[in-house]
């Protein structure tokens, strides 16, 4: 795979940030913060920041309360874009795995839509719970199954005809843990024999199909070793703009079912 410099990592974070958070991110965060039941003066870390849409959203939560939010990610071009957008806040650059806090540290440990990028999500999910505080609580949010994601599994059929199998399966990715029995039997490896998972609504909302494409081919891709060509691009396009013609309002916009699961884990579990 192609290692991108720090300007390649920052500009992909910016695309990131652009047109992926509004569209997928910036809603769960919200609701993951109202059942974490955080409160101004609570200890947050939010793993696998990417730009920080979880920390930023506690952050204004907690106004001028004194909190701790701190975010982590391995990533320095998202962290870079984060500072850029909250430089008061707490960037570390750092891996799931191996979480450089002692015990105990956080309130509140929340992972958006990171634990199925993980390479040892078992080891992830051991950390996570380990700097959890007394009283406190661990939240892991994944997609549910592309099968009841209708946008994205027409992209992905898509991206398969037009890019290749290859492309398709980097889409493929962040849905990787959508099967709850595969959850349960994950955190139950991991130690987390009694945290629960409940399945929320969600709604992707794009602009229109072409921000869509470019959210991965911009935002997610680069970081794949993926490229596509112009070509390829309006291709994809042109062909999920028939496939997603039902998900489609009057002014182009698309908005289609995303759901995810959340693992809750209480300190202790």
């Amino acid at each position: 795979m192609q290692q991108l410099n720090a300007t390649d990592l920052k500009n992909t974070a910016s695309q990131y940030e652009k047109l992926m958070v509004p569209a997928l991110f910036a809603p769960f965060s919200e609701q993951i913060l109202d059942i974490a039941g955080f409160m101004p003066g609570h200890r947050l870390l939010d793993v696998a920041c990417g730009t920080g849409i979880v920390a930023r959203s506690a952050a204004r939560r907690a106004g001028r309360a004194r909190s701790t939010i701190i975010g982590l990610d391995p990533n320095p071009g998202m962290l870079a874009v984060a500072g850029d957008r909250a430089p008061e806040l707490d960037w570390h650059e750092g891996e799931a795995e191996k979480l450089p806090f002692g015990d105990g540290e956080f309130d509140i440990v929340v992972s958006q839509f990171g634990l199925m990028f993980f390479e040892d999500r078992q080891a992830a999910l051991r950390e996570m719970q380990r700097v959890v505080a007394p009283g406190g609580r661990l939240l892991a949010a994944v997609f549910d199954d592309l099968s009841n994601i209708p946008g994205y599994r027409a992209m992905t059929d898509i991206l398969g005809d037009v890019a290749g199998p290859d492309v398709a399966g980097a889409l493929q990715v962040p849905f990787s843990l959508g099967d709850v029995d595969e959850l349960h039997a994950l955190c139950s490896e991991a130690g987390l024999s009694g945290a629960q998972i409940t399945t929320h609504p969600g709604t992707a909302r794009f602009p229109d199909t072409r921000t869509m494409v470019l959210a991965d081919v911009q935002g997610w891709f680069p970081l794949a070793g993926i490229s596509l060509s112009d070509g390829q691009i309006d291709e994809i396009v042109r062909r999920l703009d028939g496939a997603l013609a039902d998900h489609r309002a009057d002014d182009g916009s698309v908005s289609f079912p995303l759901p995810a699961h959340l693992v809750i884990a209480k300190d202790g579990d």
